[in-house]
């Protein structure tokens, strides 16, 4: 008689319970989600873009440490890497993790002409302005 009472008794609204055991899970779902998840995709998303840029002339490294210069890009997923002077290897591109320095542009060579073959010297600067102490306290012009 007394455990049909204890029956009774517990079996009414449980229908907000639900709900309050549902929402820790809920929270850390979204932790995870912006301490974990999108920081991963952002690095998964640069990693991507970096190896769509890949040209020629770019100084890279690749996943066993081995440093190269990129000779050729063969296709989409390969590229032709000079290890040492006349040591070429391919690979495929997604082995690259960094790039170390960004080639020259393989546009035609640049024209030589007389401006080229002089040393580039920066522009002579002017002459800083001074004003003597007294001068400058009375309104004076520059010291000559």
């Amino acid at each position: 008689m007394f455990i049909s009472q204890a029956w009774a008794q517990g079996a009414g609204g449980g229908g907000g319970d639900f709900l309050v055991q549902l929402f820790p899970l809920v929270l850390i779902f979204v932790v995870f989600y912006f301490l974990l998840i999108r920081p991963q995709q952002a690095k998964v998303r640069a990693q991507r873009e970096m190896l769509a840029g890949v040209k020629r002339g770019d100084r890279v490294v690749t996943g066993g440490g081995i440093i190269g210069l990129v000779t050729k890009v063969i296709s989409d997923n390969e590229v032709q890497v000079e290890l040492a002077e006349g040591v070429r290897v391919r690979i495929i591109k997604q082995t690259i993790t960094d790039i170390l320095t960004r080639g020259e542009s393989v546009r035609g060579p640049k024209d030589s002409s007389e401006e080229d073959d002089k040393p580039m010297l920066p522009p002579p600067a002017a002459a800083p302005e001074r004003k003597s102490l007294l001068g400058s306290l009375f309104g004076g012009g520059p010291k000559k």
